[in-house]
């Protein structure tokens, strides 16, 4: 999610599930090839397994991407087509591409070819007026022929004019019988599902029907949300850290990069929504909010907030 889940939000969210696979903001292929790559790309090796979310429309630029990505250690690599916003669009890449299938199925030939990494996608049930489930059989038919390693499915529709990103995560309808349809009909491929889920009581309810269930704002929303995914959702057999623990782990991390230079908010604003629902959720978020930017600001701040709070 784009400036949500850079390097600082992943370490963090690390620290509640070891298990769950964490994906990058999207970056641009554009950004990759000519960027300070150390800056876009740079990860923490706590931070696996972590899949690298990639936006562009060039095969073979796609396919160098791939393989800095592989050199960079991360363990997949996502072609965005699904992303709606104007920007985007500019650039021929997200969620229009759903309307050139076969330059889609093109980019992840040319990636899968350049790399053993997993090479997956991300897209939408359709775009505008198409948005038919043939037209989504007709994507995932053309797509399918590559080597791509799972199909991570929006069940929302995109409308490219007259909406903006966020109300397109809110209006249109959600589709999901059109997914689990899919997986009927695609039964050797792996699909996943994303859109609106808030818990992983739902997750396993879909997990009935598709190999795997994605979550994006409702885990930054609520990022405890994952603290009992390890157990529930992969088997393992080990109790999920409290809340102080986590915030107490993220403690020597936020010293480190502080000592590199970053400011303490530009860290601990991922950390906003730790006690989500619990009480000393609204005052930890007023301490951090408001004394994480004064100057001189360190740990210390984290540490004063986690005491306002009880430990259960």
């Amino acid at each position: 999610m784009m400036d949500r889940t850079d390097r600082h939000c992943r370490y963090f969210l690390r620290q509640i599930s070891r298990r769950t696979l964490l994906y990058t903001e999207m970056v641009t292929s554009m950004a990759i090839l000519h960027g300070d790559k150390q800056k876009l790309l740079g990860f923490d090796r706590s931070e696996h397994p972590i899949a690298l979310q990639i936006g562009g429309d060039n095969p073979q630029d796609l396919a160098k991407c791939t393989q800095i990505a592989a050199e960079f250690g991360y363990d997949e690599v996502n072609l965005n087509v699904g992303c709606p916003s104007s920007r985007v669009q500019n650039g021929n890449f997200g969620a229009c591409l759903m309307l050139q299938p076969e330059l889609v199925a093109e980019c992840i030939a040319a990636m899968a070819g350049a790399t053993t990494l997993p090479v997956t996608i991300k897209h939408r049930i359709g775009v505008d007026e198409v948005d038919r489930y043939e037209d989504l059989v007709k994507f995932v038919s053309i797509v399918s022929q590559t080597d791509c390693a799972r199909y991570s499915v929006h069940a929302r529709k995109a409308w490219l004019q007259g909406l903006s990103p966020k109300e397109n995560r809110e209006v249109p309808p959600l589709r999901y019988e059109d997914v689990h349809r899919l997986k009927r009909d695609f039964p050797h491929l792996s699909i996943e599902i994303n859109g609106g889920f808030t818990s992983l009581e739902q997750v396993q309810t879909q997990l009935q029907f598709v190999d795997a269930v994605m979550i994006g704002r409702a885990v930054y929303d609520n990022p405890y949300l994952l603290a009992l995914a390890d157990r529930e959702i992969y088997g393992e057999d080990y109790l999920p850290p409290s809340r102080h623990q986590i915030a107490t782990a993220m403690l020597p991390y936020i010293e480190t990069w502080m000592s590199k230079g970053w400011r303490l908010n530009s860290i601990t604003r991922h950390l906003l929504q730790l006690f989500h629902g619990r009480s000393g959720s609204r005052i930890w978020k007023r301490l951090i909010t408001e004394q994480s930017v004064l100057p001189g600001a360190g740990v210390e701040v984290v540490e004063r907030a986690l005491a306002e709070i009880p430990d259960v």
